[in-house]
């Protein structure tokens, strides 16, 4: 399904001039764009819950993390 969106002219030779420079139609250069935002709002995401880590929240991580390096993986096959 398709549809139309309303942008002014000179959005849209904007969209169009990055998207040949790519080798992208302008709708796969958008999916590429939205992409980048949503991956661009996880990392705020992520970096805002680090900051709000206490610190025996962070402790915690440092020896479970620590831990998991010392396991060996007996599992594992070659």
């Amino acid at each position: 399904m398709t549809t139309t969106i309303k942008v002014s002219d000179e959005l849209r030779d904007r969209l169009k001039a990055q998207a040949s420079r790519d080798g992208l139609t302008i709708g796969a250069h958008l999916a590429r764009l939205a992409d980048a935002d949503d991956r661009r709002n996880r990392l705020l995401a992520l970096k805002t819950a680090i900051a709000e880590t206490s610190a025996e929240g962070m402790e915690s991580h440092r020896v479970e993390a620590a831990d998991w390096e010392r396991t060996e993986l007996t599992d594992a096959t070659a």
